[in-house]
Formats: structure tokens, C-alpha cells, sequence
């Protein structure tokens, strides 16, 4: 494992990129505020499980192969895009028929729920393949080669993804008091929700412009 040093430096570098806004900081944002902190909350472990799916791969050097294929990285790269665009896309359709719902004083309509969020949390996660760039580009760094690379690996992608994660759930919560705070005011939860869907659209065409890393 590394030395102490370099495991505080890798926290600390791993807690700043967790900070960072990103597709799944995005989509737990505008998922908290479309049915509240308990599908943020569900959809922050998705996107945790999601990126743990992405340490895996890579110890296992599955993602090593994806990025040296340039046809292999192109379709997970649309494939992650056109679902974040959906969702972005989703998200703004429904932001003001819920928002008129609200000013008639009828039931709001249900939301998606925490299973689906969470699904669809993995899979928002999943399907990035700058998280697949990033973990191996990041991680090896602080790999001591005498040690098992691959346990090292799996250990110091926990952390980032862990980090990643309790990000994510603070994000929840902060949206959830924003969403309850604003609950008399539906115009303003539609705008937010609408803004949040304007972004991981953006998010999602940023995405599919995205070159493969060299290799």
C-alpha cells in the first residue's frame, strides 16, 4: 500500500475531483429534486455502484481494453451520452405539467422511485467512459508496484468512489431542503428542474464529443 504521505495526498486529490461537478453530481441534483432526498440518496449509492464497476474493470484490465479500442470506447461513449441527453430531456418534459399540477392543488404525480433511481444511478455512472479514463489514469499513481497492483487498485478506487459518493448524498440533501424550502413555489421548481435537465443534457453532449485518451 502507500505510505501515509501518499495515501493523505491521494485523499485529498480524490476529495476535490469528488466536489467537482459531473454527470452523476448532475443527475442526483435533478433527481432529488424531481421526487425528493429519498430518490437523491438512491441514486447517489447507483452512481457509487456504478463507478465500483469501473474500479473493477480496471484492475482487471477490462478497461485498459475498452480505451485502446477505439470502437469499443465510441460506443460506450454515444451509448453514455444518448442516456444522459434522455434523462436531461426527461427531466425538463416533465418540470412543467408537474409545476401546473402544483398550482391546481391536485395530487403531484408519483415519482420515478428509489429503485429506479438507483438503476438508473448505476447506469448514468456506468456508462461514462471518462470514469473508466480517469481510474487509470489517476489511480496507478499511487500504486506501489511491489505490492498487488490490482488489490491496490480495488482499494484506492474504494476511496475515490466512496468519496465520490458522500458528495453525492450532500448534494441530495442540500436539493431536498432546496426542493422543500421551494415547495410553494412551483414556478421555482420547475426552473430548477429545468435547469438541472439543461445541464445533463450539456453534460451528455459534452460527453459524446469526448476523445479517446491516447494509449
Amino acid at each position: 500500500m502507500p505510505d501515509p504521505t501518499q495515501l493523505a495526498l491521494f485523499c485529498a486529490a480524490a476529495l476535490v475531483l469528488a466536489v467537482t461537478p459531473g454527470p452523476g453530481l448532475f443527475y442526483v441534483a435533478a433527481r432529488t429534486l424531481a421526487g425528493g432526498r429519498a430518490e437523491g440518496v438512491a441514486s447517489s449509492v447507483g452512481t457509487g455502484l456504478g463507478g465500483m464497476v469501473h474500479v473493477a474493470a480496471g484492475a482487471l484490465g477490462v478497461s485498459a481494453v475498452v480505451l485502446a479500442s477505439a470502437e469499443l470506447f465510441t460506443v460506450l461513449k454515444l451509448a453514455g451520452a444518448a442516456y444522459l441527453v434522455w434523462i436531461g430531456f426527461r427531466t425538463i418534459r416533465s418540470a412543467r405539467p408537474e409545476a401546473a399540477v402544483a398550482l391546481s392543488g391536485a395530487p403531484p404525480a408519483p415519482a420515478l422511485g428509489p429503485r429506479r433511481a438507483f438503476r438508473e444511478g448505476v447506469l448514468v455512472e456506468a456508462l461514462n467512459p471518462k470514469t473508466a479514463a480517469f481510474f487509470l489514469a489517476f489511480v496507478p499513481q499511487f500504486v506501489d508496484p511491489a505490492g498487488s497492483v490490482a488489490a491496490q487498485f480495488v482499494c484506492l478506487g474504494f476511496v475515490s468512489v466512496a468519496l465520490n459518493t458522500l458528495a453525492d448524498i450532500a448534494v441530495a440533501f442540500a436539493a431536498g431542503a432546496l426542493r422543500s424550502g421551494a415547495a410553494a413555489r412551483p414556478t421555482l421548481i420547475r426552473r430548477l428542474r429545468e435547469g438541472s435537465g439543461a445541464a445533463m443534457i450539456a453534460l451528455g453532449l459534452g460527453l459524446a464529443v469526448v476523445r479517446r485518451p491516447a494509449v
